[in-house]
């Protein structure tokens, strides 16, 4: 259900995504994966579990027997020793209980605790390998909200299962037959109850499931709309949006408490019928069980076990509306990140894919099409052929098409048509991960881990040592704002690099490039975020770096392209205009000849 099914005014979820349907028994399937590796622990819980209720239901017969034998008036040595022998049995009976209880305990921490950490490995796993459009289309804090309640969602409903569902139905069953040899009758109006009471109970829950779904939902929602806002607090500080975020935010917690409040009246009125039969079978048990005391067809020891067996059923059929209601919130937490776990990938590996062999670098786009969402045309027919060790530039106007260019050689989209090759080897037909790993990508604004500047640059190579890691930044001018720092290369840079200026970032982000030194380079204009001192220190490094490597230039600025072997010039999708600095220059009606005068006469005059 979507949040403008039955609260219209609450802003429904971004739906540039179209989730898969899930179904209950689409959450069992995916929990179920993460359980077998840990079913023995899970079945021990169970079996623990299941001992516990039997002793439940063994007691309470010996507790009759015990008043039985009191009432019975006996003489008293010969009935001190029957009665002793009576609490015996039950103190076994409860240390069986207890044994079984601790055994239940342990492997249910066991059980619970590794299958939650596997459920949040595995959805992580796959969420990661999802595409640069679904992220794009996604807020961050959503998304790890949704991880977390996934692996939260099984507790609950395992929890309710395993220690409740279990043991409920174990007694019912069991004291249902007990009193059946006692009196049929007692036994029917014992177990009527309890149905009445579980289905009640069931279809109320049933039809409050869809305000459940919702606020899970909206949960999600409130999430997302505060951690969008705190990424984005500086811009709302220099715009000073403070007071019309607050009014967005206390838009969706509004409806939030709307929501909630609505889901715990109807939570009272479910309470307040299960009290009114709790009084009401109270009553029918005791009434009838008077008639047939009376005509001595039961005895005091029946009353004492129909009291136990009333109390002990009691509680539990009291929390069956909550074991319903957690059952179903608990669903609607994991159906969230069952829906991402079911969207299938955008972008996959081919079957049999192998890994990229790039000895040379020569890169062809062959008649290559591309489209977002089959609607928005970017690139149409794009062929260009890229030697090896070539220099090329891509420019052109704002939303020309260059970005996208070089996400497609990544392939962080699948084209529509055509191929791009590497050394004759088409990408989509290579695994994912050697590609990537054959080009180093410099952005134009780097977002780092919230960790230490080592562990940033070492992320170009995991593998090597702390001597390579301080080459590449001494290599890319970093020790010069390092070496200042009170913690040196151990300096953690705040969350997305924050800490840290954008020329800093900038030649972290180089310096991780070349670490990796992968015989493929995309400069996504490398230099923008330094001042003049800084790109005149790190540009040697970057011709050292492109050296004996095919680079791709995305450039803004062209003054920074005048030396490249060849400029691409992108306009509408579609490659314009190709050929060196000086050639492009001197057309009169050029577009890259008209940029060109742009930038040198007012954006970027040079001597």
């Amino acid at each position: 259900p979507t949040m403008s099914r039955f609260f219209p005014q609450i802003p429904s979820r971004d739906s540039a995504i179209k989730y898969p349907k899930v179904t209950v028994w689409d959450v069992v399937l995916y929990y179920s994966r993460s359980i077998r590796k840990y079913w023995l622990s899970g079945l021990l819980t169970v079996l623990g579990l299941a001992v516990v209720a039997v002793m439940d239901i063994i007691v309470p017969i010996y507790y009759k027997q015990f008043f039985d034998a009191i009432s019975s008036g006996g003489e008293a040595a010969v009935l001190a020793k029957e009665l002793t022998s009576i609490i015996i049995f039950i103190l076994i009976l409860n240390g069986i209980s207890w044994v079984s209880l601790r055994i239940s305990n342990f492997c249910n921490v066991s059980f619970q605790s590794n299958v939650m950490s596997r459920l949040r490995t595995s959805a992580f796993e796959y969420l990661l390998d999802h595409s640069y459009l679904f992220f794009a289309n996604n807020f961050t804090g959503s998304l790890t909200q949704r991880i977390n309640r996934y692996a939260r969602a099984f507790e609950r409903l395992v929890d309710r299962i395993i220690w409740d569902v279990i043991p409920l139905t174990i007694k019912v069953v069991g004291i249902t037959i007990v009193l059946w040899f006692i009196n049929h009758n007692i036994a029917y109006i014992l177990l009527v109850w309890a149905l009445i009471f579980i289905v009640s109970n069931y279809l109320l829950a049933r039809w409050k499931l869809k305000y459940d779904v919702e606020a899970a939902e909206l949960d999600s929602r409130l999430t997302a709309t505060l951690s969008d806002a705190i990424t984005n607090h500086q811009t709302i500080q220099l715009f000073t949006g403070q007071h019309y975020e607050a009014g967005i935010f206390q838009n969706v917690n509004s409806w939030w408490r709307k929501l909630t409040s609505f889901r715990w009246n109807v939570d009272g009125v479910i309470n307040g019928f299960q009290a009114g039969l709790m009084f009401a079978i109270e009553f029918f048990l005791f009434y009838y069980g008077i008639k047939y005391w009376q005509l001595g067809l039961i005895s005091i020891g029946t009353f004492v076990l129909i009291q136990a067996y009333y109390f002990s059923m009691a509680d539990r059929l009291w929390n069956v509306s909550r074991v319903i209601r957690d059952v179903y919130e608990g669903y609607a937490d994991a159906k969230e990140m069952v829906e991402i776990l079911k969207l299938a990938h955008d972008v996959k590996d081919a079957p049999g894919a192998k890994a990229i062999l790039v000895p040379k670098g020569e890169i062809d786009w062959k008649d290559v099409t591309f489209a977002f969402n089959m609607t928005r045309s970017v690139l149409n027919g794009i062929t260009l052929h890229i030697r090896n060790g070539e220099k090329v530039a891509l420019v052109g106007p704002s939303g020309a098409g260059k970005s996208t260019f070089v996400r497609l050689l990544l392939r962080l989209y699948d084209i529509e048509s055509g191929e791009i090759t590497i050394d004759g080897q088409n990408i989509a037909h290579v695994t994912q991960d050697s590609l990537r790993h054959n080009i180093s990508l410099v952005p134009q604004d780097p977002v780092l881990f919230h960790r230490t500047l080592l562990e940033n640059i070492r992320y170009g190579r995991r593998d090597a040592t702390d001597l390579e890691v301080i080459e590449a930044a001494k290599l890319a001018h970093c020790d010069d704002f390092i070496e200042s720092l009170p913690n040196k290369y151990e300096t953690y840079v705040g969350e997305r690099g924050i800490k840290l200026s954008g020329g800093e970032r900038q030649r972290v982000a180089i310096a991780r490039a070349i670490l990796k030194n992968a015989p493929v380079l995309i400069l996504d204009e490398a230099t923008s975020s330094l001042d003049s001192h800084s790109e005149m220190l790190i540009q040697d490094a970057l011709d050292t770096l492109m050296k004996s490597k095919t680079t791709i230039v995305i450039a803004h600025r062209l003054s920074t392209i005048k030396k490249m072997d060849r400029i691409i010039v992108v306009d509408n999708g579609k490659i314009v205009e190709e050929g060196t600095h000086d050639t492009l220059a001197e057309k009169t009606n050029g577009l890259y000849a008209k940029l060109w005068s742009l930038q040198a006469g007012g954006f970027l005059k040079e001597e």
